[in-house]
C-alpha cells in the first residue's frame, strides 16, 4: 500500500476544487469566444443581446473565481512533485497568481468599461449592478483597450498553463495533470482507491 493510501490522503485536488477549476475554465473559453465573435458584429438587437450574455458570464465567472480563491485559501492544494526543478515551481506559482489576478481584473475591467460607456450591467436581466464610474466616452474607449489586452494576456497564460500540464503528463510522466483529472491517475498495485 502506498503512503498516500495508508494515510487516507490523495495527491489530487478536492472534488470542489476540481469542479470549480473546470467550470471556470470552460466558462472562460466560451466567454472569450463570444467576445471575439460579437466584437465585429454590426450594431443590432442581436449584438446587444450577446453583449448582455457576455457581461452576465463575466459577473458569474468573477463570483466563481472569488469562491475558488476562498476554497483554495481554506484547502491547501496538493504538493508539486518533489523532483520538479525550483524554477518550474516558481513558474507554476507565478502562473497561478497571474491567472487569479487576471480572472479578477478582466471582469472588473469589463464592468468599469461598461459603466464608463453608459451601459449598466444587469445580471441575468434581473439584478442591476451599480455603475462603478460616471459616463465618460474617452475613459470607456481606454478601458475597452485595457479589457481586450487583459483578455488576450489571460488567453496566452491559459495556453501556457495547458502546455505545461500536458508536458508534465506526456514528457515528465508525473501526476501534475492527473491531480486535476483524477481518471488519468495511475493505479499502484495493491493501492486502495
Amino acid at each position: 500500500m502506498s503512503p498516500n493510501a495508508a494515510s487516507g490522503s490523495r495527491n489530487s485536488y478536492s472534488h470542489v476544487a476540481i469542479g470549480l477549476h473546470w467550470l471556470i475554465a470552460f466558462a472562460l473559453v466560451a466567454t472569450f469566444a463570444l467576445g471575439l465573435y460579437m466584437h465585429e458584429l454590426p450594431l443590432s438587437p442581436q449584438k446587444l443581446k450577446l453583449y448582455s450574455w457576455h457581461k452576465w458570464a463575466g459577473v458569474t465567472i468573477f463570483l466563481f473565481v472569488v469562491l475558488r480563491l476562498g476554497w483554495r485559501l481554506a484547502h491547501r492544494p496538493p504538493a508539486l512533485p518533489a523532483a520538479m526543478p525550483a524554477w518550474q515551481r516558481m513558474a507554476a506559482e507565478a502562473t497561478h497568481v497571474l491567472l487569479y489576478l487576471l480572472m479578477i481584473a478582466v471582469p472588473l475591467s469589463g464592468w468599469l468599461m461598461s459603466s464608463a460607456k453608459g451601459f449598466q450591467t444587469v445580471w441575468f436581466g434581473l439584478l442591476p449592478l451599480p455603475d462603478l464610474l460616471d459616463k465618460n466616452k474617452e475613459l470607456g474607449d481606454l478601458l475597452k483597450e485595457v479589457h481586450e489586452a487583459l483578455n488576450f494576456g489571460m488567453a496566452g497564460l491559459v495556453l501556457a498553463h495547458l502546455g505545461a500540464a500536458l508536458k508534465h503528463h506526456v514528457i515528465d510522466r508525473d501526476d501534475v495533470l492527473s491531480r486535476m483529472l483524477p481518471f488519468l491517475a495511475k493505479t499502484v498495485p495493491g493501492e486502495l482507491k
